[in-house]
């Protein structure tokens, strides 16, 4: 996904709500710990427990995450944090750029995915956006990068607080058995199933599900690019979800327009079945296995239906 050229909402710097935390201090003996979004925030969070602050430079449920231009506050929460964690993979480089120093611990999401699953590069050049088309960067939907970035974190929070180590490793390893509950529930529920996406977000855990992804790759590239849908694109589309030729309808809440609207508005009225998720984490949940359990659930249910 491109980033945006505009802002959409005011993006303040606040705390992780989702996570518990409050506005970072140097003297309350706790680990200060930023992240780019308030989903790997949580993942840290849930890492950390109460041995760590956390700060998300993005945790408004309402905004578009590729429109956040960073601000001079947000390079200073960089620059003190003992430890800092963000997606990569081209979808936030704002927060890539804040880090300045080569000392500054870090941990990036996307190349972990990358060294796990031990894939060849295809990579492409980038466009003019800095986005690689040929990857598919949101890796907090790959169950299996998730747990790699928990496991990172307990190694780099053990290296700052070498007398907590051991609680991060009981926490890693209650969170990721959590994880692998998770695998197990959505592990090819969607077998001899179709499905059909507004935007390919959720593209690892639906290949989790086994289900065939059959959007049409100029709509995908059209949403994605911000783009004008091609008529033949959104003709395809349509057909899809009007003819029933899909079993579920994927659909971004977090990043609407006209065009998706009216898809799921026509599937809806097909009777295919609509499962939303967003980017980032939505008010009402704990945490990130709160979220990403709803999100599994909805999609599972929707599959055996």
């Amino acid at each position: 996904m491109t980033l945006r050229n505009a802002l959409v909402g005011t993006l303040a710097v606040a705390s992780l709500a989702a996570c518990g935390t409050t506005a970072p201090s140097a003297d309350n003996g706790k680990i200060q710990v930023v992240a780019s979004t308030n989903v790997w925030g949580s993942v840290l969070k849930a890492v950390g427990g109460d041995e760590v602050e956390v700060k998300a430079l993005l945790d408004d449920p309402s905004a578009d995450p590729h429109s956040y231009e960073s601000k001079p506050a947000d390079a200073a929460l960089v620059k003190d944090a003992k430890l800092v964690v963000f997606n990569g993979g081209g979808y936030d480089d704002f927060f890539a750029k804040l880090i300045t120093s080569d000392a500054t611990r870090k941990i990036e999401a996307f190349p972990l995915r990358e060294h796990d699953h031990a894939e060849p590069s295809t990579s492409e050049a980038p466009d003019a956006d800095g986005h690689d088309h040929s990857v598919n960067e949101h890796v907090w939907y790959d169950l299996h990068t998730v747990r790699a970035v928990a496991e990172a974190a307990a190694n780099e929070l053990g290296t700052i607080a070498p007398d907590k180590k051991t609680a991060f490793e009981s926490n890693t390893q209650k969170f990721t058995a959590a994880l692998e509950d998770l695998e197990k529930k959505v592990d090819g529920v969607g077998a001899g199933k179709k499905v059909a996406s507004t935007e390919p977000i959720a593209h690892y855990l639906l290949d989790e599900t086994g289900a065939e992804d059959v959007t049409p790759e100029e709509f995908s590239k059209a949403i994605e690019e911000e783009s004008d849908v091609p008529a033949a694109a959104l003709a395809s589309m349509n057909q899809l979800v009007e003819g029933k030729q899909v079993n579920v309808l994927v659909n971004n809440t977090q990043t609407e327009n006209q065009v998706t609207k009216g898809v799921v508005d026509k599937a809806r009225a097909a009777g295919v079945r609509v499962v939303a998720v967003t980017e980032t984490l939505p008010e009402g949940v704990t945490g990130y296995l709160d979220w990403m359990t709803k999100q599994v659930d909805a999609l599972s249910q929707a599959l055996k239906a």
